[in-house]
């Protein structure tokens, strides 16, 4: 779904929380905590996604993370091989989509661990 406010330009940073809290909400067992320079959500104690200095990581696998990292504004993280950052320039339809995409994927990760 694509969100023509999004399309304009935007700084995609301001609006990395307050869409993930979003979608955090909708998924069961997700706390979230406070960061030294942003924040993280966790299930059963383990971070699934991370967002500091603009950039949201997601801990996603190897496999899907390998396939994350061809798309745009993607790559490795500095958390490990487990872990994709993501830092769109403009949070247009398809970062969004991505973005929940990737917490989702963190979040049922974290439930077969």
């Amino acid at each position: 779904m694509t969100d023509p406010a999004h399309e304009t330009g935007t700084d995609a940073a301001i609006e990395l929380v307050p869409l993930l809290e979003e979608v955090a909400s909708t998924l069961v067992g997700v706390t979230s905590t406070g960061r030294d320079r942003g924040l993280a959500w966790a299930v059963g104690g383990q971070a699934i996604a991370i967002v500091e200095d603009g950039t949201a990581s997601f801990r996603i696998g190897r496999e899907i993370g390998a396939a994350a990292r061809n798309t745009p504004d993607t790559s490795a993280s500095q958390l490990g091989p487990e872990w994709v950052a993501f830092c769109p320039a403009v949070l247009d339809g398809h970062a969004r989509d991505r973005i929940v995409a990737w917490f989702g994927a963190a979040h049922r990760r974290a439930g077969q661990t």
